[in-house]
């Protein structure tokens, strides 16, 4: 290998997602199309979205609720077909292995902890069942074969006892219910099944929006603690801009389905450049007085069944233009910094 200075390093990402788009089609029914003579109406969740996660690091999402993060994360999974575009998983086309006979070994590979505890987990299960569904399910328990039942049953519970102990709860919980456990132990215990495939990936949909504050953060602890142990890589979106701060390597903020602005999460946080970046940092409430300048977020997200022309940030910007009105922008990299913003491009912000 090249050890030169000058010599740059390639490092392959692990997730590759490239003009990722889904439309849904919300029309109403035909013959009530027919009667009203309404056309048909359709909504772009995702519309052209790109990014890269390297091994091991954490890219979160962030945004105003309805701007599509959560569609992103179905389309990683393979819970929703992309309308237009490509995502890759360690070099291999996601959406055509889906549809093979290798799909379950990529699922295996990554999985997803869903966002409300309360109703992710089967209620008349024991824990032992819910996070032991993905050991049988992937052929992952120990003892097969002329191996008696009891003895596969003593393997799995035992199996889910460990994984229950890496998110800091007792083995003796494989015997519980879920109404048993508060918020932030059901999450635990979501984490515990997501985890028992050994993935590489995990897509997190606001793991932590239901829970008091005080267990967010033992929780983001927990997913922390464990990506340093088994190099996991993490897509985290959130509306919570603390706790994106607390958790990530690389921050992508998304609007009306678009990817505005793509960053260092240090770059970000210090020097926002996109006008909406900006007005989300200004809705933090600011502890230390400092006096600063604040702009905050005005107006409502357009409809995304009309959405604006152009940029589609243009009718609650400040800076907006005529361009900015008819043309939409590209996301570019500036100063090392993806953004799609004129203002920006042109140096008027």
């Amino acid at each position: 290998m090249n050890t030169n200075a000058d010599s740059a390093v390639v490092v392959q990402p692990l997730v590759e997602v490239h003009d990722l788009s889904k439309t849904f089609d919300v029309s109403a029914p035909w013959l009530n199309r027919v009667v009203e003579r309404k056309p048909r109406q359709f909504v772009h969740a995702v519309d052209g979205v790109s990014f890269a996660i390297e091994r091991g690091k954490t890219l979160a999402l962030v945004g105003e609720s309805g701007c599509g993060k959560s569609t992103v994360a179905r389309l990683l999974v393979g819970l929703y077909a992309p309308t237009r575009g490509r995502v890759s998983f360690d070099g291999v086309d996601t959406a055509a292995t889906f549809k093979s006979a290798n799909a379950q070994t990529l699922r295996r590979r990554m999985q997803m902890i869903f966002q409300d505890p309360y109703a992710s987990l089967n209620p008349r299960w024991k824990v032992a069942d819910i996070v032991g569904e993905p050991l049988r399910e992937h052929g992952l328990v120990a003892g097969t074969g002329g191996v008696s039942s009891k003895l596969r049953e003593d393997a799995l519970k035992a199996r889910v006892a460990e994984l229950l102990l890496s998110v800091g709860m007792a083995g003796a919980d494989v015997e519980k219910f879920p109404h048993q456990f508060s918020g932030g132990q059901r999450q635990r215990i979501s984490i515990a099944r997501a985890l028992a495939t050994q993935p590489e990936f995990l897509v997190c949909d606001e793991p932590t929006s239901a829970l008091d504050v005080s267990v967010q953060a033992q929780v983001l602890n927990i997913m922390k603690d464990l990506q340093r142990k088994q190099e996991l890589t993490y897509l985290f979106i959130s509306h919570n801009l603390a706790v994106v701060r607390h958790v990530s390597d690389q921050v992508g903020v998304m609007y009306l389905g678009r990817l505005v602005e793509l960053a260092d999460k240090a770059a970000l946080f210090s020097t926002p450049r996109h006008p909406y970046t900006r007005m989300l940092l200004d809705a933090i409430p600011d502890i230390h007085m400092s006096g600063r300048s604040r702009t905050p977020v005005q107006g409502e997200v357009p409809n995304p069944l009309n959405p604006p022309s152009g940029c589609s940030f243009h009718p609650r910007c400040p800076h907006a233009n005529e361009r900015c009105r008819q043309e939409r922008p590209a996301l570019q990299r500036i100063k090392g910094v993806l953004i799609a913003c004129h203002g920006v491009e042109e140096g008027r912000i």
